[in-house]
């Protein structure tokens, strides 16, 4: 399944090499490892009770939903969250892009009528992401870094676009601690660049918290 896209500008390579962080890439890839380990250990009981949710309110529906996406130098990987979404909700994608509320090559939606009411619950509090720590062991994603995108919002990037694509994607920001559905797609590509470009472990650890953060006033919230 997976590919690769060899079609990056000389320009945008040209960028990789000028801000090209060996030692962090090699630590902070270490630190992914031992962090996805124990967050899977910890978050089994959580894994149980989504997953019995999802079955009783479709015993036929699959638990874990996988998705193309493009990662790091246009390489394709399948990405798991929990299916918060009924099954056909690829195919009634495209009835629903005229009410984008995104501009850009990302499809965002406040009242998506492709979400089950599980779904709903679990998305609100970000539970529905927790499958991405397989991603992370796999090494198709980082707990930080930018959003992989869809296949279809890639085939729309410019070569400037790809520079947020050197980088292993992550499964929190700096776009998503800076104000995630209020920024635009050009705003998102600038903030991933920023990110690419001053990433430290500090920084990490920073987006982490921020992330941790808000995740747990979703939580209170309820």
């Amino acid at each position: 399944m997976e590919k690769t896209d060899f079609k990056f500008a000389e320009q945008v390579l040209n960028y990789r090499e000028s801000h090209e962080k060996p030692l962090h890439d090699k630590v902070w890839r270490i630190f992914d490892l031992i962090a996805a380990i124990i967050a899977l250990v910890i978050s089994f009981p959580v894994f149980l009770v989504i997953s019995v949710m999802i079955k009783l309110e479709n015993w036929k529906a699959p638990i874990f939903f996988k998705q193309e996406r493009v990662g790091k130098d246009g390489k394709t990987f399948y990405m798991y969250k929990f299916r918060s979404m009924y099954v056909d909700a690829e195919a009634q994608l495209a009835k629903l892009q005229a009410q984008n509320e995104m501009d850009g090559h990302m499809f965002k939606m406040k009242d998506d009528p492709r979400i089950t009411s599980v779904g709903k619950w679990i998305r609100k509090t970000s539970l529905d992401e927790f499958p991405q720590f397989i991603n992370i062991l796999k090494g198709d994603m980082s707990f930080v870094g930018p959003r992989p995108p869809l296949t279809t919002e890639y085939a729309s990037y410019t070569n400037y676009d790809k520079k947020r694509l050197l980088v292993t994607p992550g499964c929190t920001g700096l776009w998503q601690v800076s104000g995630r559905n209020n920024l635009s797609f050009k705003e998102m590509v600038e903030l991933d660049l920023e990110y690419i470009e001053t990433r430290t472990i500090r920084f990490n650890i920073k987006i982490l918290l921020m992330t941790f953060k808000e995740f747990t006033s979703k939580g209170n919230g309820m």
